[in-house]
């Protein structure tokens, strides 16, 4: 019930201050946002599909942003990201420059930018011919910012807020993968499987893993929760005991999923992405 009635006074909370206050313009594609870090003017655009079961779209556009062109590539799975690159030299080479991310929640959303490091090569013709590395780097946020209930965060501060959650998300995902679970998941498969291990205060008693609860477990209250630190002290790695204990892995969670997320499917993602595509021209 303290779960259920939390869940609904964020609602309550983030549809009044952001639809009545008028603070927030809904877009088509559903996301809130007062406007885009990233406002770029599309020049042409490429797209491939590949259809079956293991179907994928893939996305490629030519933009133009302060007058400045470069390439954007995106993948229909993973909707809150966007790669960035120059445009190709006259070999068809070309170099990453960032990772665009966007994302909303219950909250707010998140918004950033961060270095990349990799490259690859695309030839431009009546079709787009897209080869990337392999070993492509998600490095260090170079500007955010973030709007959490009635509060916009921008400047140093979003950069430092931002920069420690990535720090938080990288350390859970990397042990997350030392767990062997799923891959490829969609986002709702992937919250469906890990939030019962990760936070079995949170969910009903039927899904959470046997032996969660033991005797002598000792209970701490942190962010409305009572949290079993015990269960934490067993299952999580030393560094996130006390991010869990606290309530800042559930901030986490419930702020960033699609963070989460992207940054654990990373390997799939570069491996969507490598190999030769052919994307038809559209526009």
């Amino acid at each position: 019930m303290e779960f259920l009635m939390r869940k609904i006074s964020y609602i309550i909370i983030f549809l009044f201050s952001h639809f009545i206050c008028g603070c927030i313009v809904m877009e088509a594609s559903g996301r809130f946002l007062d406007g885009s870090m990233f406002d770029d003017k599309v020049i042409s655009h490429y797209k491939y599909n590949e259809t079956g079961a293991a179907s994928q779209e893939i996305n490629l556009y030519i933009v133009e942003n302060d007058g400045i062109r470069s390439i954007l590539i995106s993948l229909d799975r993973y909707p809150m990201i966007k790669l960035r690159g120059g445009m190709p030299d006259g070999n068809g080479s070309f170099t990453l420059t960032s990772l665009d991310y966007f994302a909303s929640s219950f909250h707010g959303w998140n918004e950033y930018s961060s270095e990349l490091i990799g490259g690859g090569n695309l030839i431009l013709q009546n079709t787009a011919a897209l080869e990337m590395d392999n070993d492509i780097v998600n490095h260090q946020i170079t500007k955010g910012r973030t709007h959490l209930f009635d509060t916009r965060i921008t400047g140093d501060e979003a950069l430092t807020s931002l920069r420690n959650r990535k720090e938080r998300i990288t350390s859970l995902c990397e042990w997350m993968l030392s767990l062997n679970g799923p891959r490829q998941q969609s986002i709702k498969d992937f919250d469906k499987h890990w939030k019962p291990l990760l936070f079995p205060e949170m969910v009903r008693s039927s899904q959470r893993p046997s032996g969660w609860r033991q005797e002598g477990d000792i209970f701490e209250r942190s962010s409305d929760i009572s949290w079993n630190t015990g269960f934490t002290d067993r299952v999580f790695p030393e560094e996130l005991r006390p991010v869990r204990n606290s309530g800042t892995l559930l901030r986490d969670w419930e702020e960033a999923l699609s963070w989460v997320y992207y940054q654990y499917e990373w390997e799939n993602i570069t491996a969507l992405l490598s190999g030769r595509i052919i994307l038809n021209k559209i526009k």
